[in-house]
């Protein structure tokens, strides 16, 4: 059993009800929907969420809501492993046992159906832990500057002031559109940093964390103008 697992909690604060909050004419989580239905990658489709709403507009979109999300890991302060963990469980105990488990964000409208797919082949292939989305910082990490507490400035890394920027190393992070892992890595909460996950490159103009106004604005222009390129 090869298992989604869109979590999708009710209490976003920055953007009230973001999670369904309409994006390009469908609610911002039928993206995420239809992106894993289109990737033939799952055997199923789970939304886990704390929220009625949530659950009625994911089941309009073809997922699965099976169960409510326990208050303890629907707070502030739940991590995303164990949602993903407890949504295993649940399906290893109700059906199907799960081979593999993908977390795929409510906020990803610039996931691919192909990187969805990559990330399943390389898990396999590699034996990995994980497999993740990734993507370049588009300055070199190791020129970063700090304000202090004077209103001034300083370098985190003033031995690379004059360094070239294709001297130094390309600098990656967490894209945060999708995991893939394997049942036992989630359900033993293994990390993901580490030697044993692999990375899936995304492009820098497809990748845009929503949290904020300001990230959901940009996430707009982004869109549009992916449309129409």
């Amino acid at each position: 059993m090869r298992l989604c697992v869109i979590p999708a909690r009710g209490g976003s604060k920055r953007i009230p009800r973001k999670n369904i909050k309409e994006f390009f004419g469908k609610p911002m989580i039928a993206w995420s929907i239809e992106a894993a239905k289109k990737s033939e990658c799952f055997d199923r489709i789970i939304v886990s969420t704390d929220d009625e709403e949530i659950a009625t507009v994911s089941q309009k979109y073809g997922a699965d809501v099976p169960f409510l999300r326990p208050k303890c890991l629907a707070d502030d302060y739940a991590g995303t492993t164990p949602v993903i963990a407890h949504a295993i469980k649940w399906q290893n105990e109700h059906g199907e046992e799960t081979s593999e488990a993908c977390c795929l964000y409510a906020t990803a409208p610039f996931v691919h159906v192909g990187d969805l797919q990559k990330g399943l082949a390389l898990l396999v292939e590699t034996k990995s832990d994980y497999a993740f989305s990734v993507t370049s910082y588009s300055f070199p990490i190791q020129r970063a500057v700090r304000i202090t507490k004077d209103n001034r400035v300083e370098m985190f890394q003033p031995e690379y002031f004059n360094s070239r920027s294709q001297d130094l190393e390309q600098a990656w992070h967490d894209a945060g559109q999708f995991y893939w892992g394997r049942s036992e890595s989630w359900l033993f909460e293994k990390k993901f940093f580490s030697e044993f996950s692999i990375p899936i490159p995304i492009p820098r103009y497809r990748v845009q964390d929503i949290d904020t106004q300001e990230d959901w604005d940009r996430a707009v222009l982004l869109f549009k103008a992916i449309k129409t390129s």
